[in-house]
C-alpha cells in the first residue's frame, strides 16, 4: 500500500510518503501564502530544498507530488500509484472514536469541531479539501488527536459545571497527542514481551506541547490536557494547570481582554514565561550553571509530572510501566530524572547509568518492579498503520 501522510498547518504541511511501512519520502512546505515559500524533500538518494512562492495548499501539494513522479527523484510513477492519503486531524470532537473515510459527511463533522480547535482544524480541513483536488483517485482518511482518548469514562471527562455546558457546548476534557501514546503504548508492550490488554502504563509525550496518559490494558482512562491542549503540563508557551480565576485576574488587572489573556496563556507562559525560553536545551544550560530562574522552572515541571504519575497509579490500580516519549521525553536526562526522584514508593527506580546512556528502551534497574522505558514516538507511521487497518490492505 503506497501512502501519503499529510499534517497540514495553516501556513505549513509536512509529509511523508510511505510503501507500506517504509518512508520513500518526507519533507515540509512552509510560508504558505505568505510570498516567500520553502519546500524540503528527502529520499534516501535525494536532499532538495527549494525557496519559492507557495500561493496556497494546492500549490505546494502539486509541487509536493511533482517531485513524487519525477523521473530523477520520484519514488512512484504517477499519481494513480497513490492509494491513501492520511491526513493528521486534531479535533474528532465525541464523534469520532476511530480512523474514518472522509465524505462530505465527515468534512461537516470535522467542521463542526471548529470551535473546540480554531487554530488547528480549519488547516486540516484546508488539507483534505485541496488533497481531494490533487490526488482524486486516492482514498482520503481522517486520523484524529482526540479519538484515543474517546475511551475515558465520564467521571475523568465531564467537569464540574452546570449539564448544559456539556450537552450543548461540548465543555469536557477530550484530550491529544492520542496518536503518539497509542503507538508508544503498542511499542512498549512489545519491548516487555506483553499484550497491550495485560499491561497498566502510564506514556508521557514531552515536547513544546506535553501531555501524559493513563492506559488500562490497552484503554486510555485519563489524559491531563483537557478541552484544549492548555490544561495539565508546563510546556514551553502554555501554562498547564491554572487556578480558573487566574484569568479573570489578570483581565482585570492587567486591563487585558480575554483574547490576550489566553495569548498569554498560551504563547507567553510555560518555560518561556518562567524563563524567557522555550527551548529546553538552553534552560537545561542555565540549569546547570545555577540559574534561579531555570532551576525554578524546571522544578516546578517536574513536579507537574511527579503529580501526575501519582494520580495515574491511583487511578489504574498499579502500574507496569512508564512511557517516556517526543523530544523531550526521549533526549532529556535531567528532566527524567528530576521527575522521577523519590517514586521508589511507587515501585519506580530510575538506573542512572541508563538514563545517562540508554543502551535501549529501558532505563529503570532490573530490579524496578515498574519497567521505565524511553520509546521514540512515530505518529507517522501509525496513521499508516490506521489507514492500513481502516481500508484492510495487509501492510
Amino acid at each position: 500500500m503506497k501512502t501519503l501522510v499529510l499534517n497540514c498547518g495553516s501556513s505549513s504541511i509536512k509529509y511523508q510518503f510511505y510503501q507500506g511501512e517504509e518512508v520513500l519520502a518526507k519533507g515540509l512546505a512552509e510560508q504558505i501564502g505568505e510570498g516567500a515559500g520553502h519546500l524540503v524533500y528527502q529520499t534516501q538518494g535525494a536532499d532538495l530544498q527549494r525557496q519559492n512562492p507557495l500561493k496556497d495548499h494546492h500549490q505546494a501539494l502539486e509541487e509536493i507530488l511533482a517531485l513524487l513522479v519525477d523521473p530523477k527523484v520520484g519514488v512512484i510513477k504517477d499519481r494513480k500509484d497513490l492509494d491513501c492519503v492520511g491526513h493528521r486531524v486534531v479535533h474528532g470532537g465525541e464523534r469520532f472514536k476511530q480512523p474514518v473515510a472522509i465524505d462530505s459527511v465527515v468534512l461537516q463533522a470535522i467542521r463542526a469541531c471548529i470551535p473546540l480547535a480554531p487554530l488547528h482544524n480549519p488547516a486540516n480541513i484546508e488539507g483534505i479539501e485541496t488533497a481531494m483536488v490533487v490526488f482524486p483517485r486516492a482514498k482520503q482518511i481522517a486520523v484524529f488527536d482526540t479519538a484515543f482518548h474517546q475511551s475515558i469514562p465520564e467521571r475523568a471527562y465531564r467537569y464540574a459545571l452546570p449539564e448544559d455546558h456539556y450537552k450543548k457546548l461540548g465543555v469536557r476534557r477530550y484530550g491529544f497527542h492520542g496518536t503518539s501514546h497509542k503507538y508508544v503504548a503498542h511499542r512498549a508492550a512489545e519491548f516487555l514481551g506483553k499484550p497491550l490488554e495485560a499491561l497498566k502504563l502510564i506514556t508521557l509525550h514531552l515536547g513544546n506541547g506535553s501531555s501524559m496518559a493513563a492506559i488500562d490494558r490497552g484503554q486510555c482512562i485519563d489524559t491531563s490536557m483537557g478541552m484544549t491542549p492548555l490544561e495539565g503540563l508546563v510546556m514551553g508557551t502554555r501554562c498547564g494547570d491554572l487556578d480558573p480565576a487566574i484569568p479573570l485576574f489578570l483581565s482585570t488587572h492587567l486591563g487585558l481582554d480575554m483574547k490576550e489573556v489566553d495569548q498569554l496563556l498560551n504563547k507567553k507562559a510555560g518555560f518561556k514565561g518562567m524563563t524567557g525560553h522555550n527551548d529546553l536545551r538552553t534552560i537545561e544550560a542555565e540549569y546547570g550553571e545555577g540559574n534561579e530562574a531555570a532551576i525554578r522552572a524546571l522544578d516546578l515541571a517536574a513536579y507537574r509530572i511527579k503529580k501526575y504519575i501519582g494520580a495515574y497509579w491511583a487511578a489504574l490500580g498499579g502500574l507496569d510501566a512508564l512511557v517516556f516519549t517526543a523530544g523531550i521525553g526521549e533526549n532529556s536526562v535531567l528532566t527524567r530524572k528530576l521527575a522521577l526522584e523519590g517514586l521508589e514508593g511507587l515501585g519506580i527506580h530510575l538506573d542512572p547509568k541508563l538514563n545517562a546512556k540508554p543502551k535501549g528502551p529501558a532505563i529503570s534497574t532490573k530490579a524496578s518492579p515498574v519497567s521505565v522505558l524511553v520509546v521514540p514516538t512515530n505518529e507517522e507511521l501509525q496513521i499508516v498503520r490506521e489507514v492500513g487497518s481502516l481500508t484492510k490492505i495487509t501492510l
